[in-house]
């Protein structure tokens, strides 16, 4: 589970950093997540053989469209777990970091799920929806698509 948690996180910065910056190198993604240069390498050229990852000539970064899909998702469930929790009244750090640890051990399934329950309620709930502080644009990772 390490592993994957792992590579979901610089998957995640990645596209984090390229919504940011025309160009994501080596070096940012250690200046991001406060890792030595030769431990992104060594994650970034696993990245780069499973798939998800091109490593230009000039050292650019790029996600492929498996490492786009991947990274997406993982940063879906971030920004909907955030959201979530800042609904219940957790503060901003405190929900993004435990939103982080989550984000990775969701199924598919539990994920789905939560969200078309979330929808359901404020969408159409008996319950008062004046009430409901969940922010749902928040969510939407395809809005900075090029």
């Amino acid at each position: 589970m390490k592993q994957i948690e792992s590579t979901e996180n610089y998957l995640e910065n990645i596209l984090i950093l390229s919504q940011k910056n025309t160009i994501v190198r080596s070096v940012d993604l250690a200046r991001s997540m406060g890792f030595s240069k030769p431990s992104v390498s060594r994650a970034v050229h696993k990245m780069k053989d499973l798939g998800y990852l091109k490593i230009h000539s000039n050292g650019h970064l790029e996600l492929t469209g498996k490492g786009q899909e991947k990274a997406k998702a993982i940063y879906e469930r971030h920004l909907f777990l955030t959201q979530y929790f800042m609904s219940l009244g957790v503060d901003e750090t405190t929900a993004a970091n435990d939103a982080c640890r989550m984000e990775h051990g969701l199924s598919a399934q539990t994920f789905e799920l939560m969200k078309k329950h979330i929808s359901c309620c404020s969408e159409g709930c008996p319950a008062d929806k004046e009430n409901c502080d969940f922010d749902f644009s928040a969510v939407d990772v395809g809005k900075n698509d090029q």
